[in-house]
């Protein structure tokens, strides 16, 4: 029930199948990067294993068998030849991830699940190990930008949440000069550190790059437009929700029907992007998702003058399952939809040199997230009759949602 089992399986699978992808693309580089990616997706598993092994009395019957699938899968890794430098970085992308572990389970207890901790820190640890790779890369080489921006996005949002939290260890954070910093801080390290190496990676400046990619076709004008449309409806579900709040004498929940109609609203914003302007889709998926985490850092340190009002807010559509100090929800549903598309090489190879059915793969996070699991929840939670056993889940919503 820990997760571990299933985050165990979910890289170096990834890797195995992204490995066929770029191969039918004939990118041997970004195939080699896959097969290292499953590599050290197995690695981690073995290590999550043998910790589980030494520190858990008795053995758990799971655990072994997430130690018998990471050796297995190891030994299928062997069959590939493995040079030196792509060991090292299995091995680098492991110390990663192990002092990453570290600083994340001692600074934010209860906020992951042992399943949700190995799935995020593999990511970011891989994230992370390319950009500290590619930035120690010497010449005039020049990376992709929509790649670059993702990379430096992701690691820099990390890292600054890691900068505030050690912090805020010191300070009071509930104070106007403790918020006065954040923002300084947040705003010198977007505009400095953040551009600098984007720059060193594409040379090509941030902000120049990213306003002139937005406003480079009409068709991308007419998309936005249209997405802050649906964020302001979105806004407006919200404020609704909080008014009824306001107004009850005791304490209002957002029923699930309501929780789902975000997934509406995703799905409505992401079928468009998908068919008609997919790297439109991509750079605005990560804009998304730096905007989440910084929000979610200023509601968790109570940053001034926002950090007091999104609580509350954001409150009104948690459940049972959201009981640690961070709200991940909506950072959840936001990855679940756009890892498919990250993940897809359709946006840096032309669709046509796929098959039919591959090409429909970015569109995995739409159907499972936006409306498989929006379904389930739907009919379980109201028609709902049989459920499996050990879960509060329903056979009638599962079934609904494979369907």
């Amino acid at each position: 029930r820990s997760g571990l089992l299933p985050a165990s399986v979910v890289l170096p699978l990834i890797g195995i199948v992204l490995k066929e992808r770029w191969a039918t693309v004939g990118n041997v580089q970004f195939e080699r990067f896959c097969i290292v990616c499953s590599a050290a997706g197995m690695a981690i598993a073995l290590f999550i294993s043998l910790l589980g092994l030494g520190l858990t009395k008795p053995l758990p019957t799971n655990t072994s068998i997430v130690y018998g699938f990471a050796t297995c899968a190891i030994m299928y890794a062997l069959k590939h030849t493995l040079s030196v430098s792509e060991v090292i970085e299995i091995l680098e992308v492991l110390l990663i991830f192990v002092y990453l572990s570290l600083i994340i389970l001692y600074i934010m207890p209860r906020s992951f699940t042992p399943g949700e901790v190995m799935l995020f820190l593999s990511g970011l640890s891989i994230v992370t190990n390319q950009l500290i790779k590619r930035c120690l890369t010497f010449g005039d080489s020049r990376y992709d930008p929509l790649a670059s921006f993702l990379l430096v996005i992701v690691v820099g949002t990390a890292l600054l949440g890691l900068v505030f939290t050690i912090l805020y260890c010191f300070v009071d954070s509930n104070t106007w000069v403790s918020s006065l910093i954040f923002h300084v801080t947040t705003v010198i390290f977007g505009s400095g550190t953040m551009a600098l190496w984007f720059y060193r990676l594409t040379r090509n400046h941030l902000f120049a790059w990213l306003l002139n990619f937005l406003t480079s076709t009409r068709t991308r004008m007419y998309l936005l437009s249209y997405w802050v449309t649906l964020a302001f409806l979105a806004a407006l579900i919200v404020f609704h929700q909080n008014c009824k709040q306001s107004s009850g004498s005791k304490e209002y929940k957002a029923s699930t029907a309501m929780r789902k109609s975000f997934h509406i609203v995703i799905v409505a914003t992401y079928i468009p992007g998908l068919i008609y302007d997919r790297p439109l889709l991509y750079v605005a998926a990560v804009v998304c998702f730096a905007a989440f985490v910084v929000l979610e850092y200023i509601r968790h340190f109570r940053i001034k003058p926002l950090g007091m009002m999104l609580s509350p807010m954001l409150a009104t559509f948690l459940d049972e399952r959201d009981s640690g100090p961070l709200i991940l929800t909506h950072i959840y549903l936001l990855l679940g939809l756009t890892l498919p598309v990250w993940l897809f090489p359709g946006v840096f190879a032309p669709l046509s040199v796929f098959p039919g059915e591959v090409a429909l793969a970015p569109y995995a996070g739409v159907l499972a997230v936006g409306i498989g699991d929006a379904m389930a929840s739907v009919i379980g939670s109201t028609v709902g009759e049989v459920r499996w056993p050990g879960t509060k889940k329903t056979f009638e919503g599962t079934a609904t949602s494979i369907f």
